[in-house]
């Protein structure tokens, strides 16, 4: 299964980047996160959180944006539940998610 993603690059060309890259640059920061028997599953969710944000936002918009997506994972905190819940979130109003990372991110600030 490939999904092409269209990103440009500086000279304004454009780059086809599928699925299954996006995967492996999702792996790291998926396994610091989520237990090992978790990483598969998270990875999968968030291949259908970018066919769902393409439905949603339309032919330009293909993949989760990297903002939103670290939001995601930020507030999931390794939690598969969590992950599942917030993804939902984000693509139906991903203002709500960024708020929450916000707070998250404010309050690790004032420690």
């Amino acid at each position: 299964m490939l999904t092409i993603v269209i990103s440009t690059h500086r000279e304004g060309r454009v780059m086809a980047v599928g699925s299954e890259q996006r995967r492996l640059e999702r792996r790291p920061p998926v396994e610091e996160q989520f237990a090992a028997q978790h990483v598969e599953a998270a990875l999968d969710l968030l291949h259908l959180v970018d066919m769902a944000w393409h439905d949603c936002y339309g032919p330009g918009e293909l993949e989760v944006p990297a903002a939103v997506l670290d939001d995601v994972l930020l507030l999931a905190d390794g939690d598969v539940i969590a992950l599942i819940r917030l993804a939902c979130a984000a693509v139906s109003d991903f203002r709500d998610v960024r708020v929450a990372a916000d707070a998250r991110r404010d309050a690790r600030r004032d420690r």
